[in-house]
Order: C-alpha cells, then structure tokens, then sequence
C-alpha cells in the first residue's frame, strides 16, 4: 500500500521593500518572505481536488497587502501578523510558518551627518525570523542571523588536542580566529519587545566574541552563547554555527624573510565546522 506522507506548500522569496516615511527621515526594510502551509491536503496531491488549496499567488499578495496595512517594525512582529492571519482565514490550514531573511540598511553619512534618505548596507549578514502557528496552540518565534563575518588576531590558540600518525597541525598560542558565524534562538511564551531584545542579544555575541580568551572555537562558542542567555532573559536557547575559516601563515624562509605572524592566506575550503545549543536549565 502506497499513502501520502507529511506534505506542505506555499510561497518562497517574496521579495518585499517597505519604505517608512516619518517626516522628513525615513526607515527602509527590505526583507525575503517565505511562507509554508500544512493541512488536509491529501486530495490535492493524490486526486489533483484543489478545493482546499490557496494558491501561492494569494499568499505572495497576502505579504503584499499586510504589508500595507503593518505597522510592524520588526520581521518578528510582521512575520506573526502573517501567519496569524493566514491560520484565521483558512479553515483548512492546522499550521502556518512564515520564514524572513532581513538585509539591513543604514542611513549613510554624507560629509559629516546622516543623510535622512539615503542608504547603504555594509557587509552581507542578514537578520533571520521564523515563526510557527500551530492552529489552537501560541505562536513560536526563533530570530537569529546568518553569514556574520567575524575575526579577531589576538586572544586565540589552539594547543593539546589529539596527535596520531596523520596529524600535521602544528599547536599555536597566537593564531587568528575567523569565521562565518550564524545562530538562531527562541524566545519563550512571555510578551518580548523584539527590537530591544535583538541588539541586546548581538552585542553579547560579539562582545563575548572579541573579549574571551580562546583556547578554541568550541571554547568560544559555549562562551558567546552564555553571553545571549545572561543578556536577554527571555530566551530559552540558543543555537551557534560557527565555521573555523582558516588564516594559514606563510612561510617566508625561502626567501631569506621571516613573518612575526603577520603574512596569511585566508582560505575556507575546506574549513573546520563547529556548532552546538546552548540552553537554559531549571
């Protein structure tokens, strides 16, 4: 006997830009929806019977339309707007997740003050939500980020670890530590003022990043992630990625000139891969 397992559909890269025009200084938000639906869809897939099927055209107009209508500033707040309403007006959906990708953008200086109306966007990180409505149960915030390029040439080594025939690492007490660093944690069932709690959160990161003295990455990790739970109460947990994206010194002996750690090649294939959650207990 052949049956249909756990299915879903919707929408993926609504592209959307919101322009806040309050007075004379205005605020941009460009941010990368997805959506996805989970109900009794059985007889669409098996039978083709689209009667309970909200086409994806309709939720990529639903972004639209809410968009419009939100005075949401903060993916967290918009993204539970969205999925509230698609659960409240279709029956026939039991859960609803909204997925964003946020880039964020700066009012650039131009001379020396900020212009009110022009932008820029530095780096390529990219703030992330992701909320899940359960039909009769409370929406599930996770906020995070992803591809955050972080390095730091002081306070870093790695020393002591296992030594068999094929090791050819050699121990350093002074190496540079870099990565392409994400992470994603959830927030509990208490009401959370989203656009304090992120900075709060990111500051800890990168604070417990430049500050710890490493003696490895997993070291590090563990560290940044007590830093985001001591600093925003209102998360349970918190989950790191952190990539070990190599800066190999070059040897210059060859050619007569040494190098007080000064000389690397960046490279990041292949690359160490290091992630863990790290969590609040009772």
């Amino acid at each position: 006997m052949i049956t249909l397992g756990e299915n879903r559909y919707g929408k993926s890269r609504v592209r959307l830009m919101k322009v806040e025009r309050d007075g004379a200084r205005h605020k941009v938000h460009e941010w990368n929806v997805e959506v996805w639906l989970k109900g009794n869809f059985q007889s669409c897939f098996e039978d083709g019977d689209n009667s309970r099927i909200l086409p994806t055209d309709t939720i990529k107009n639903t972004v639209y339309f809410l968009a419009r209508q939100s005075n949401a500033t903060t993916p967290e707040a918009f993204a539970i707007e969205l999925v509230t309403y698609l659960i409240e007006s279709n029956p026939q959906v039991s859960e609803a997740r909204a997925g964003i990708e946020a880039l964020p953008w700066a009012h650039l200086f131009a001379g020396d003050q900020m212009h009110e109306t022009a932008f820029v966007q530095m780096g390529h990180a990219y703030d992330t939500v992701t909320v899940t409505y359960l039909r009769g149960r409370s929406a599930v915030v996770v906020s995070g980020f992803s591809r955050l390029a972080l390095l730091k040439t002081a306070k870093s080594a790695f020393t002591g670890y296992i030594k068999d025939k094929l090791t050819t690492l050699k121990e350093t007490h002074d190496r540079l530590l870099g990565t392409l660093a994400s992470g994603e944690w959830k927030y509990d069932d208490t009401v959370i003022d989203y656009k304090a709690a992120r900075p709060r959160i990111f500051d800890a990161l990168l604070n417990a990043f430049a500050e710890h003295d490493s003696l490895s990455v997993q070291q590090t990790l563990y560290a940044m992630g007590k830093a985001a739970l001591e600093a925003e109460p209102g998360i349970s947990e918190i989950l790191l990625s952190m990539p070990n994206k190599h800066c190999n010194l070059v040897d210059l002996s060859p050619f007569g000139a040494d190098n007080p750690n000064q000389i690397f090649v960046p490279t990041d294939e292949p690359h160490g891969s290091i992630e863990a959650t790290v969590r609040r207990t009772d």
